[in-house]
């Protein structure tokens, strides 16, 4: 049944990948000022777009390293190990980065941006969501960090 659960959730994250993925390269598309504009107008005229792609590369990290975690816990001898440790405190990492880089970005619509309220709202939420990922892995780095000491204090 564990094999089963932990499969299911390494689907469920390969689907969310493929989501934001989706996401970034379907949005800019349908987004008001570029609803009419060619796709060299939309990408290389927009160098908040840019930013927004760069700024997503530490959220792809993260989901490759849960799915790199799932694998392990699958397994008996890898689910409390250091290299679990390391994936679950790149993840808390990734979640920094991801928020630091939000708060950039909101910083910059605040400025530049035609519409504040959205983007501030935008900004929260998503800063929000990364908190909690972030605290969900810094709960877990510690969870697998008492369970390899008391692995090797058993060994």
């Amino acid at each position: 049944m564990r094999r089963w659960s932990t499969r299911f959730l390494q689907v469920v994250t390969v689907f969310v990948g493929i989501g934001v993925a989706a996401l970034l390269l379907w949005e800019p598309h349908v987004e008001g000022r570029n609803a009419h504009a060619t796709l060299a107008q939309i990408y290389l005229h927009d160098p908040f777009l840019a930013y927004v792609y760069v700024g997503s590369i530490p959220l792809f990290v993260a989901l490759y390293e849960a799915f790199r975690i799932l694998g392990w816990l699958g397994s008996p001898q890898g689910a409390f190990s250091d290299r679990a440790v390391r994936a679950a405190r790149m993840i808390r990492i990734c979640a920094t980065v991801t928020i630091g880089l939000i708060v950039v970005g909101g910083v910059i619509l605040m400025f530049v941006g035609d519409e504040r309220r959205p983007a501030a709202f935008m900004c929260l939420l998503a800063t929000l969501a990364f908190l909690v990922i972030g605290a969900s892995a810094a709960a877990f780095e510690r969870l697998l960090e008492r369970g390899v000491e008391l692995k090797a204090q058993t060994d």
